[in-house]
């Protein structure tokens, strides 16, 4: 970029000094003004690097994390580790599981690192594959930022599949931005294999690639009849790699399913569709209208209607549909949390990120279009409003920093040192509903859960209501599958090797049926479990857990 002669005298090195340390002195000059004149844009989304870093790590991120670690070390995916989750997010955090069991790192700061590593992956993809020349001032100071905010402002759901996927679609929205206005975006074969490893987290985000390769399909569709002009639209988007490095990827990963992960197929699956479904107990229209999903639609609704008003299907420039795009995905990502019918946090934050780029895409633009100013300083300024504006609203609508704030004082850190006191590196089994508090605190006291499924969750679906008769437990022959596995494999595993303490948690999450369901009642049924157990005392009650350790 060339420099008007005034601002070249104001960076000018002092005189004699070489000519190749001249250089280097204006160059790191410049960078050093640069990076000053661009740090108001990036303050609201340094701020919450702090946060990040702060405990308590997100308790889905902890407990896949430790199942990660547990297969690392020998157990065997969804055979000794049931759960809901798809392998693939289980195989990706193989990486921080194998830095932390080679290096001094513990399993979450080696997760960190990987999250900031992938971070930083997907903000320079994004800053490779725009053409930022064709952007107005302060939309592209607005865009230069976007990753970073997108990776950081959620911060309690750091490193959710949920985050991981909106981070990698970034990048891959403003190349597909490009590629409906008939361009060819620089990095686009990263971006179709970071998407199409993204989009494959989970099932339920598949909607967000389908709507916007159909966008880019209609914007690509020449003028004239109908019927040509797609013809010529796919014979196009045919010669597209992202579109077939997106395919190749998901093809490969489904193929791999029945080759390495059977058992995902023939035993967890049918435990999803029988026990973990049924868990949900909001519907799609009851979820509209819980309190966190309201604030996102008052948030999206005006901002879906003014992209509607303002949209072409074929844009004469990248900015065109960019606006379309995010709103694309806002939509993909509204009905992917509608219909895991859960209403949980993590749930909502694509759309809560969606929305919010797209607010601060259309406000960009517009002040461009009201060429609110032009001057080196003041895009970036403009920008730190947009960024600000995008952070508030994820604050007032999310859970961070206040669960970092309280952190000293909360169920974790108390969960955390109690755990230490007793069994600090050791085997603990978990009888709890729950996965929060128990994940982080398993993570931070370097403790190994001995359960075979993140929580009891099996046992819940089998009593999700009573039993026709008033009685409080099944007998063993009257057990389904799921049900037996549990009480058997429990049983059997703290028989075979006791763990240093058990954790029973007094609210089981299961409905009051004239009595109330007792964990270990349950599991004492089992002769090898009612044995071992003999041998445990009561070291501790607080709140709703009770702390068994063996006796001396």
């Amino acid at each position: 970029m060339r420099m008007n002669a005034p601002h070249r005298r104001r960076i000018e090195a002092p005189a004699g000094l070489p000519g190749q340390r001249r250089v280097w002195s204006l160059r790191w000059e410049y960078l050093w003004r640069s990076l000053w004149h661009r740090l108001p844009a990036l303050l609201p989304a340094l701020l919450f690097v702090p946060i990040v870093m702060a405990p308590p790590l997100n308790h889905d991120v902890a407990a896949v994390l430790q199942f990660s670690q547990r297969w690392l070390a020998g157990e065997h995916l969804y055979t000794d580790l049931i759960d809901v989750n798809p392998p693939l997010i289980f195989v990706l955090n193989l990486i921080p599981a194998g830095i932390a069991a080679i290096t001094p790192l513990d399993g979450v700061a080696a997760l960190r690192m990987c999250l900031f590593v992938y971070g930083g992956f997907c903000w320079w993809l994004a800053l490779r594959v725009r053409n930022r020349r064709a952007e107005g001032p302060i939309e592209r100071a607005f865009l230069d930022v976007l990753p970073g905010l997108v990776l950081l402002v959620g911060a309690f759901e750091f490193g959710q599949r949920e985050h991981l996927m909106a981070v990698a679609a970034v990048p891959y929205i403003l190349a597909a931005s490009r590629r409906a206005a008939g361009e060819v975006p620089r990095g686009q074969i990263a971006v179709g294999l970071l998407a199409g490893v993204a989009f494959a987290l989970k099932p339920h985000f598949l909607g967000v690639p389908a709507l916007i390769e159909t966008y880019v399909l209609l914007a690509r569709r020449p003028q004239g009849p109908w019927l040509a002009g797609f013809a010529a639209a796919f014979r196009r988007s045919a010669r597209d790699p992202v579109i077939w490095l997106i395919a190749g990827v998901w093809i490969l990963y489904l193929a791999s399913l029945p080759l390495l992960f059977a058992d995902y197929i023939n035993t967890v699956l049918p435990l999803v569709w029988g026990f973990y479904l049924e868990l949900g107990d909001t519907s799609p229209w009851q979820m509209l209208l819980e309190p966190r999903m309201g604030a996102v639609m008052v948030l999206l609704a005006p901002l879906l209607l003014i992209t509607w008003r303002q949209t072409s299907l074929r844009p004469h420039a990248v900015g065109d549909s960019l606006a379309p795009l995010f709103a694309l995905a806002s939509v993909a990502a509204l009905a992917a949390a509608l219909v895991q019918h859960k209403g949980w946090s993590y749930h909502l934050l694509p759309i809560q990120l969606f929305a919010c780029a797209l607010g601060g895409v259309l406000a960009a633009q517009w002040c461009d279009r009201l060429r609110v100013t032009v001057a080196t300083p003041a895009p970036h300024r403009v920008t730190a409003v947009i960024g600000g504006l995008f952070a508030l609203f994820v604050i007032s609508n999310g859970e961070a920093p206040w669960k970092e704030f309280a952190y000293p004082h909360a169920e974790v850190a108390d969960l955390t040192a109690r755990l230490e006191a007793v069994a600090a590196g050791e085997r603990v089994l978990v009888l709890s509903p729950g996965i929060y508090p128990i994940f982080p605190a398993l993570n931070y006291a370097g403790i190994h859960s001995t359960l075979r499924t993140m929580n009891m969750w099996l046992l819940e679906g089998a009593y999700h209501t009573c039993l026709p008769d008033g009685r409080r437990y099944r007998e063993v022959w009257e057990m389904g599958r799921p049900e037996f596995f549990v009480y058997r494999t429990v049983s059997e595993d703290f028989a075979r090797s006791p763990p240093a303490a058990v954790l029973v948690d007094s609210d089981p999450g299961i409905p009051w049926c004239g009595s109330q369901f007792d964990f270990i009642d349950y599991f004492k049924r089992h002769p090898l479990f009612a044995e071992v157990w003999s041998h445990y005392q009561l070291t501790a009650q607080w709140g709703r857990y009770r702390l068994y350790t063996p006796k001396d």
